[in-house]
């Protein structure tokens, strides 16, 4: 059992540092992509990537299971993603930042009110969430006034929400039994079917063409299959081992990722500000996801 927790750790860290790190590649292809191709494109590739590496068929038993993968793909693939892209059109990236990291808050709650046989909340998961949000706070306003936007925050905060549905939910998925590549698989192909009303409402285009640059090649690449096919399977798997409280509080270094990927990639220079923030956000984490001891083995180290 150590050893399984280890792995679900490894793969909610794996997925946090690559999705830690899109920011580059999104920048570099909104130089010739509106957001929601590159949103449509990236999905569509990662369901083509999950079906050649395992292109068993899922046969789903009941119709409730089948809306819960609807409800899964509509929430964490469709909305989450629409929502943050028009969140960034309405305020600062700084601002949907901070508010985004709430996530692994609104996920401990709706797992206590929807998956009873969760682990109960303790005070050490509220401190570490108050920790964190300090030193992610730090990190994104970077010495700044951090400016309110009512509309872009507000769409930001409804994306934190959001993405805890979906982290709930994907619990519920793992529940089922079935493989979870084969999952994750049907989650993007309901993504992908209610992501095409919005193809219409925001000037999609698709002229794939502009993939004979190998810039834009290797950047949709790695968006489809590394942050998308590879990292929607390694945290649903994280998700399935840990929980959905414990896994989503590894959204607290997506920040930290984040500068440290601007770093050596961008060359751009780290504040002390950012310091601390990464100090507090690691130490939030590590408190968040830490397990208090037991009276007995309290009482057993103490020699009582």
């Amino acid at each position: 059992m150590r050893i399984t927790h280890s792995a679900g750790h490894f793969a909610a860290l794996l997925t946090i540092m690559i999705w830690g790190t899109t920011f580059v590649s999104t920048k570099v292809l909104l130089l010739d992509f509106q957001p929601i191709e590159i949103l449509f494109f990236r999905f569509a590739m990662g369901f083509a990537a999950l079906l050649l590496v395992y292109p068993h068929r899922l046969r789903v038993t009941n119709r409730k299971q089948e809306l819960t993968f609807a409800l899964a793909g509509l929430t964490g693939i469709c909305v989450y993603y629409l929502l943050e892209n028009i969140a960034l059109t309405y305020t600062q990236a700084s601002n949907v930042g901070v508010i985004i990291s709430v996530a692994p808050f609104f996920t401990a709650i709706l797992s206590r009110l929807v998956l009873k046989n969760e682990e109960k909340l303790r005070v050490h998961f509220f401190m570490g969430f108050v920790i964190a949000m300090s030193g992610i706070f730090l990190i994104s306003v970077k010495g700044t006034a951090l400016q309110l936007n009512p509309i872009g925050d507000l769409l930001s905060l409804l994306a934190a929400f959001v993405w805890a549905c979906y982290s709930v939910i994907t619990r519920k998925i793992s529940s089922f039994g079935y493989h979870t590549i084969q999952t994750t698989r049907r989650v993007f192909a309901y993504g992908l079917v209610f992501m095409i009303p919005a193809l219409f409402l925001f000037d999609f285009r698709w002229n794939i063409s502009r993939f004979s640059n190998p810039t834009y090649l290797f950047n949709i690449i790695f968006l489809g299959i590394g942050a998308s096919a590879l990292c929607f399977v390694t945290w649903n798997f994280a998700v399935k081992v840990l929980g959905a409280v414990k896994t989503c509080v590894y959204i607290y270094l997506v920040p930290v990722i984040t500068v440290i990927a601007s770093v050596l990639i961008l060359h751009e220079q780290i504040t002390w500000i950012s310091a601390v923030g990464i100090v507090l956000t690691m130490a939030g984490l590590f408190v968040s996801v830490s397990k208090p001891k037991k009276k007995e083995e309290l009482m057993n180290e103490s020699g009582n």
